[in-house]
């Protein structure tokens, strides 16, 4: 968190959490249109189903640590920066989840008590 003297920590831009999660996939379809390339194509360079590519992009399918790997060999692009933004947005994801949230409240109280 960035912190700068005399400013609320929560209005500072960087430190701001985007009310919408982007999912990694949206970056993949940007790579692949800005490449001129079709998912067809990735996919078929991955050596994976379209329907497994297309699933990915529209935000239906995670990037596990295999498919990272992958689009690492076919984009260039390091595995390790695909699966810190799917995790990034699981993370977001999961905290738009109320009733999850309410449960984690829960254990922190109990493991305050002990």
């Amino acid at each position: 968190m960035i912190t700068l003297k005399g400013k609320d920590p929560k209005m500072i831009a960087n430190n701001l959490t985007s009310s919408e999660a982007t999912h990694p996939g949206e970056l993949i379809k940007e790579e692949i249109e800005a490449r001129g390339i079709t998912q067809k194509k990735l996919a078929s360079q991955m050596g994976i189903s379209y329907t497994v590519l297309n699933d990915i992009v529209r935000g239906r399918r995670c990037i596990n640590t295999e498919c990272a790997l992958l689009l690492e060999a076919a984009l260039g692009i390091e595995a390790g920066l695909w699966l810190k933004l799917q995790g990034e947005y699981d993370m977001q994801e999961v905290k738009r989840n109320a009733s999850f949230m309410e449960k984690l409240k829960s254990v922190r109280r109990v493991a305050a008590i002990l």
